[in-house]
């Protein structure tokens, strides 16, 4: 049976690893939402969050939450042994995983309909 908790582990936490992933990473762009991701020579994905130009803490806390329930359900939506982060920007809401979830099934699909 697979776990589905999210232990810190599974997460990016220091500077370096989010320069790291900003520096060779490649992108996919979305309305208010890119998403950065390079190999990490690991067996699991780790996530980052990072978000700007949202001003309430109450928001941007929301969005955080939303994005880490996404991942820890869906932890291989892009293939196992990446970093992946998350780069929040204005004008993007989402309520819940679900929303995520959509959003990204449409910037992959567009994605590949544009290669």
């Amino acid at each position: 049976m697979e776990s589905y908790s999210l232990p810190k582990s599974f997460l990016l936490r220091k500077p370096w690893e989010y320069r790291s992933v900003y520096d060779k990473g490649r992108r996919i762009k979305g309305k208010g939402l890119t998403i950065i991701y390079t190999p990490n020579g690991r067996q699991e994905n780790r996530l980052g969050i990072s978000v700007h130009g949202i001003r309430k803490a109450t928001v941007r806390n929301r969005i955080k939450r939303v994005i880490r329930e996404f991942f820890r359900l869906h932890r291989n939506f892009i293939g196992p042994g990446s970093d992946i982060v998350f780069a929040v920007r204005e004008p993007f809401n989402a309520d819940s995983p679900e929303m995520v979830s959509h959003f990204i099934d449409t910037i992959m699909k567009d994605r590949r309909s544009s290669s």
